[in-house]
Parts: C-alpha cells; structure tokens; sequence
C-alpha cells in the first residue's frame, strides 16, 4: 500500500530529526525526553526522593528522563495500554489507567503514598481528522488531570501535552482551578508546525469539604 503524502513526510522528518539523532547516539527510547528535560530545565518538576507517574509512558523516555534525574532514589511508575520494555527501578504497570485492575496494581506501588508529580504525554492514534484528533486529545487530557486530582499530594505537579485549538482555552481554565501556577510551554523539540504544547500545573490545592 503507497504512503500517503502526510506519512512521508514525517518519515523524511523523522528520519533527519536531529532530536531523534541525538536520542539514538544517548540511548534515549524517544525523541520526546528532549521536550521533557527543557519543561524540567525551566519548572524543575522532578526531584530525587519524589513519587511520580508517567500516564502513556511507552516507549518509555520520559521514564528513562525521570529515573536519570532522581538517581536511585524515589519511585517512579509508568503505565500504557501498550507493553514496554523494563527500565532499572521503573515499575511498571500494563494497562488501561482508567480501569480498576491498572488501578488496583498502581495503588500497590503507590503502598498508600500519595504522588509528588503526575505526567501525561498521552496523544491518541490519530485519525487524520482535525476536529475529531483534537477532541480525542482533550479527552485524554482531562483524564489525566482527573487522575491528578485524585492521587496528588498538596503541593504537587501536573504536566500533560495538549493541542492548540477547540476546548484547549476551556481545559487550561479548568487546570488552573486546581494549581497555584500554570504555565503553556511549547518546548524546542515539539516540531514548530505541531500545535502541541504542555500544561505545567505547579502546587496542587486539594480540594478541602465540608
């Protein structure tokens, strides 16, 4: 079957990327550790001693970043639908997060600890269909942010990839509700013709009831 000319053009982007060159010769799993250490570069996310998770975590490079800047210490779990390869004192747990068996195995690692820092760089399969890519996206967005506001201590951070266009106003005003800072960043290695960019949510104000 021909490649249509969208997909050929991401192979000629891909292939001459100079982030994915880079994550070759470091033996990143992705390109994509290079958005994640520019957001860590600018907002210090990540911390050693901390409990993180990574939503959508395959191939697994934001795993890798996270583990290299915690050293040793700390927890860090990833989680996908997808299997992926182990990663030294990265937990692992196949699955989808939303169901309570991924939950129930998450819970385990989590042993009652509440988390430091949750990161979504979830993107859906997409269909070609702008509309219908972008509400995918949204949707898993505020998945991810509801996940954060379930397990997040108070204090803790929250990064999770977007896309620019219909309801991304409505999400970030609903995100900041639920964090002292917020910031949009759209990191160098995010191609410059991608409308992705990244909500940073800084201090998690957990909801107090009375």
């Amino acid at each position: 079957m021909a490649r249509s000319k969208s997909s050929r053009r991401w192979l000629l982007e891909h292939f001459d990327d100079p982030y994915v060159k880079q994550a070759q010769a470091e033996g990143w799993r992705s390109r994509a550790v290079f958005k994640l250490k520019e957001i860590q570069e600018r907002d210090a996310l990540i911390r050693p001693g901390m409990v993180l998770i990574d939503l959508g975590a395959a191939p697994g490079g934001w795993s890798q970043m996270a583990r290299k800047l915690m050293g040793n210490s700390g927890t860090v779990i990833a989680t996908d639908i997808l299997q992926m390869e182990p990663i030294a004192n990265v937990s692992f747990v196949h699955g989808d997060f939303r169901e309570d068996s991924a939950l129930l195995a998450i819970e385990q690692h989590l042993n009652e600890t509440s988390l430091d820092l949750v990161m979504s760089d979830m993107a859906p399969n997409m269909s070609g269909t702008e509309s219908v890519d972008q509400a995918r996206t949204i949707h898993l967005a505020e998945l991810a942010l509801d996940f954060a506001r379930k397990w997040l201590k108070p204090g803790g951070d929250f990064v999770v990839k977007l896309f620019q266009g219909e309801q991304f106003d409505d999400f970030v005003r609903n995100a900041r509700v639920s964090f002292a800072k917020t910031h949009v960043r759209k990191p160098k290695a995010s191609r410059p013709r991608s409308r992705e960019v990244y909500l940073v949510g800084k201090g998690f104000k957990k909801p107090t009831h009375t």
